[in-house]
This record gives structure tokens, sequence and C-alpha cells, in this order.
């Protein structure tokens, strides 16, 4: 039976923080302790919206190429935990959330959780339902050929939304 240290974490990680508060309030004082919360979450939000926007044109990027953008993702998800981090007060989620934000951290963070990860997507929108099913024809797909009789683009009569009277009206 694996322990999960989740739950530890949860409940040892405000003390810790209290603790952090007190021994810099200590060194630096209370004033610029408190500012330098505020600087950290201020610092977050900037670095969430510079990092955000960058990872939105590297995942669009590579949708458009054609592959799926797995890696993207989970650093979108990093920074996205990063940012939530800084904005917490702490001295130690703050850590944490800062070394989220380094590309060489969320890469060594990819490698050891993409075996636990798995990222699925599909090549085209229309086909993500039917692994052999209709496409569009000029890509190589099925193309389907249809008589006057098997269609027609009037409106039905009998239709509720006609504004034809109906029959039995």
């Amino acid at each position: 039976m694996r322990f999960s240290f989740l739950p530890a974490i949860f409940l040892l990680l405000p003390f810790a923080e209290i603790a952090g508060f007190i021994l810099v309030g200590q060194a630096i004082g209370v004033l610029a302790t408190l500012g330098l919360v505020i600087a950290t979450s201020m610092l977050g939000i900037f670095l969430l919206r510079q990092q955000g926007l960058g990872i939105l044109r590297r995942i669009s990027a590579e949708s458009r190429d054609g592959g799926v953008p797995s890696r993207e993702l989970v650093h979108a998800a990093m920074i996205v935990i990063a940012g939530f981090l800084l904005l917490l007060p702490g001295f130690i989620t703050d850590i944490i959330g800062l070394l989220l934000f380094i590309p060489p951290v969320r890469d060594l963070a990819w490698k050891l959780l993409s075996p636990r990860i798995v990222v699925m997507g599909s090549k085209n929108f229309y086909t993500s339902g039917y692994p052999s099913g209709p496409r569009n024809g000029r890509n190589g797909g099925p193309v389907v050929d249809l008589d006057d009789d098997d269609f027609s683009r009037g409106p039905d009569p009998n239709s509720p939304w006609s504004d034809k009277p109906r029959i039995g009206d």
C-alpha cells in the first residue's frame, strides 16, 4: 500500500509558511516582509501573463503543424500552477512557483511526469469521433455522391418551423 505525501504536505505547509514569515520578519522587518509578499504576488501576475501568452503561441503553432502539443499543454499547466503559487502568501510556495517559471525546471518536471501523463488528441476536428469515417474529400477521404432525389436543399413543408400552413391547421 502506497502512502500519499499529499495530505501531509497540505497539513505541514501552513506551519512551514508561518515559520518562514517569522524568520524573514525578524531578519528584514515586518513592513519589508509584507512588501516582499506583495511584490512576489505582482511578479506572479506579470510572469503568468508574459509566459502564458508565449505558451499559447507555441500550442497554436504545434497544433497548426499537425502535432499534439502534449509538452506545451503540460508546460501551460505548470505555468498556471506557478502563478497560483506566487499569488499565495508565503515564501516556500513563492520559491516553488519561481522554480516552475524556469523552462529547464519545467522540462525536468515533464521528464519525471511524462510516463504518468497521457495527452490524447486528434489530427482533424471532423475525424475525432471517426477513426476511419467521413472526411473531407479533398484530403483523400471518402466522397459521397448524391443524386437530386437523394438530397434537396429546400425547406420541408411539413416542418414545424415552416412558415407555410401545415396539413391539419
